[in-house]
């Protein structure tokens, strides 16, 4: 039997799916991961549902796949994830193609529809689908904050922490199979540790992972400003394993729009935080993400973003125009943005950025930097540094005439520069 699980949306879906396969591929099924063109068996899609365009790309993916059905390429069809779990009900009623859906917490009831079971010693098992050489590691699921545009909370529930006994054993699994980096990734990464240890034990955890032999990298994602542990900016500056990188996304600066969208913190206390990170680690790397047209959000309010971002430079930075979803707190009010600013407003964010990045790169130009290679593309070998994750940042472009190979960290030199991509070649 051949299994195709194919994953949408965030890289937290794309962990559910590895574990996924894993149990299939432990129960003799042959699985395949995002083949869009190869007859299967089953196919399993794993959507979100966060917002519109996403649900719009989920239900665009299920549609098509029902089409592969009816032309004889497939046998069954099962959807799971955020999308299902948020309209399972409408989702049944518009296409009875699909032979189950189901939430993002019912691993056992998949694999019984595909005729397997869940094996619970193997729960911390991952077929890898990322290159080799790096893997996300999630840490939870779910989220207890009230964050007025966020419909997590309401499609994966209250923060689930995964214990630091499974995190280490999973870490030591991924290490042994050549991950040299990993990524953690939750929710909400500063509330790591508070259901099950009655506190953010952040800290903790990163002081064992660093110890686990084979992991050269270990980067973080996610981490909400308010209530941060600042134990981990000093095991950033002391730990050379840990990546001088963060993603914290601060979504506004305006103290108005940040009480309306209840991010729990002010301006103030933002930049007290962003400028410990800086002073205590100059050379960090600081990825942010910013909301545009939130209810409320004056033209003086996004002037004052602008200027914060021109001033502060984050090294790296995406941008949503907000999107009015059901079953958020913000859905009760009125949406009284048009669209045509939302995007306007967003747009000129990433210009913004853009400038800035080119900047930053150009700073670079001349300096040494270590580079773990992930692939060959082209006439270069595409890499990256510690100060940039993979797909969502800067890429460093080797000439193919070195002879290099991925997965491996080389000493590269920087040769140029321009907004999304460093050049530089191998020191000898």
């Amino acid at each position: 039997m051949i299994v195709n699980i194919v994953t949408l949306g965030c890289s937290k879906n794309l962990v559910d799916s590895e574990h996924l396969l894993y149990q299939f591929r432990a129960s003799g099924y042959r699985v395949m991961h995002d083949r869009y063109d190869t007859p299967s068996d089953i196919v399993i899609i794993n959507t979100c549902g966060f917002i519109l365009d996403a649900k719009e790309e989920s239900v665009d993916t299920i549609l098509s796949f029902i089409e592969e059905k009816r032309r004889g390429n497939l046998k069954r069809l099962f959807v799971m994830g955020c999308l299902s779990e948020r309209y399972r009900k409408e989702l049944k009623a518009e296409m009875p193609d699909v032979d189950g859906f189901f939430g993002v917490w019912e691993f056992p009831r998949i694999l019984e529809s595909a005729g397997s079971r869940l094996d619970h010693q193997l729960t911390t098992g991952r077929v890898v689908t990322t290159p080799s050489h790096y893997a996300y590691l999630k840490i939870s699921e779910g989220c207890n904050r009230t964050c007025a545009f966020c419909a997590i909370p309401g499609i994966r529930g209250q923060q689930r922490s995964v214990s630091i006994d499974e995190l280490l054993e999973e870490s030591l699994i991924l290490a042994e199979g050549g991950v040299k980096e990993l990524i953690l990734i939750a929710q909400d990464l500063t509330s790591y540790g508070t259901d099950l240890y009655g506190g953010r034990v952040l800290p903790r955890l990163l002081k064992e992972l660093v110890r686990v032999e084979g992991i050269d990298w270990i980067r973080l994602h996610y981490a909400y400003p308010a209530g941060f542990p600042e134990e981990v900016i000093e095991l950033m500056a002391s730990e050379e394993k840990i990546c001088n990188y963060m993603d914290i996304p601060i979504q506004h600066i305006n103290d108005g729009i940040l009480k309306a969208m209840g991010r729990g913190h002010t301006r103030e206390k933002l930049e007290l935080l962003l400028a410990k990170f800086r002073w205590e680690i100059p050379d960090v790397a600081l990825r942010t993400t910013v909301l545009t047209g939130f209810p409320g959000e004056t033209v003086e309010a996004f002037e004052e973003l602008m200027e914060f971002l021109k001033e502060f430079r984050f090294d790296r930075l995406g941008v949503f125009p907000y999107s009015h979803e059901e079953n958020t707190p913000a859905h009760a009010g009125k949406d009284d943005i048009p669209e045509r600013v939302k995007s306007e407003r967003a747009e000129a964010v990433m210009e913004l950025q853009q400038d800035i990045s080119c900047q930053l790169n150009r700073e670079r130009i001349g300096k040494s930097y270590r580079v773990l290679v992930d692939r060959k593309e082209k006439e270069y070998f595409v890499g990256r540094t510690q100060y940039d994750s993979p797909e969502v940042d800067n890429e460093v472009l080797i000439p193919a005439d070195n002879k290099l190979s991925t997965g491996e960290f080389y000493r590269v030199k920087i040769t140029g520069a321009n907004e999304f991509d460093l050049y530089g070649t191998v020191e000898r």
